[in-house]
């Protein structure tokens, strides 16, 4: 299998392109703020065909770039129905301070083909299996997506912005609940394997056994102590 990921834009948000390898058909995944340039290079570089771009939630700095990449390349974007108006409507998805200081820098809108991703679907794109998980609490829309273990490659996980390495998303825009994040971690992220790679929205890899040993939200929700009030200790990623 092959992944190539690179930081794109402002915040520095992960974009994959995911391919069973070199010179074959690929699925993007979160196209966000100035990625579109960095997209095309990595298809060039693996002679890659996309098929479908993948979202794991409607901020800006994940979906930004989704318009020009669909449309050069024909294909559908795929993301959950509660964050869809986020494409469209950025302000209203960052609330009005954040979203004021993007509207002059971005075009925003669908592209002509939006499916709609749904909690426990199996999606299978360009040869590959991706199970979707719901993981509400950064947005209501959140979700993640699993790629199972393949001879000796382990499961793949892209966390978006639920989880980090050290750290989760943030929750204080509109749409976060930190109850909710603390509910998704126990219900998406502490069944999954430890040797189970974390690839997430931002900041390096990690695995998700190294996060049960490490990570203060992931020990605060496995001790069954979530759902108390938010606290910060560790610094947060992204938008």
């Amino acid at each position: 299998m092959l992944i190539a990921g690179f930081p794109a834009g402002a915040w520095g948000t992960n974009c994959y392109l995911v391919a069973p390898a070199a010179g074959e058909e690929c699925v993007i995944i979160d196209p966000g703020h100035q990625a579109a340039q960095g997209v095309e290079e990595a298809l060039k570089k693996h002679r890659l065909k996309p098929v479908a771009v993948v979202l794991t939630h409607g901020h800006i700095d994940h979906v930004a770039s989704v318009v020009p990449v669909c449309g050069a390349h024909d294909v559908p974007a795929w993301i959950h129905p509660e964050d869809r108006y986020m494409m469209s409507d950025p302000e209203k998805a960052l609330g009005r301070s954040i979203g004021q200081q993007l509207m002059g820098e971005l075009t925003v809108g669908e592209p002509d083909d939006v499916k709609e991703l749904g909690d426990g679907a199996t999606l299978e794109l360009a040869g590959m299996e991706f199970s979707v998980a719901h993981a509400p609490g950064h947005t209501k829309g959140s979700v993640t997506f699993r790629m199972p273990e393949q001879a000796d490659i382990p499961p793949v996980f892209f966390s978006g912005d639920l989880l980090f390495a050290g750290s989760i998303g943030r929750t204080d825009l509109p749409g976060g609940d930190h109850a909710e994040i603390l509910r998704s971690l126990e219900r998406v992220c502490l069944p999954l394997q430890d040797e189970t790679v974390v690839l997430s929205g931002h900041g390096p890899q990690t695995t998700i056994g190294r996060e049960r040993a490490t990570n203060p939200f992931l020990r605060e929700v496995a001790a069954g102590l979530g759902g108390g009030a938010p606290h910060s200790p560790a610094p947060r990623r992204g938008m």
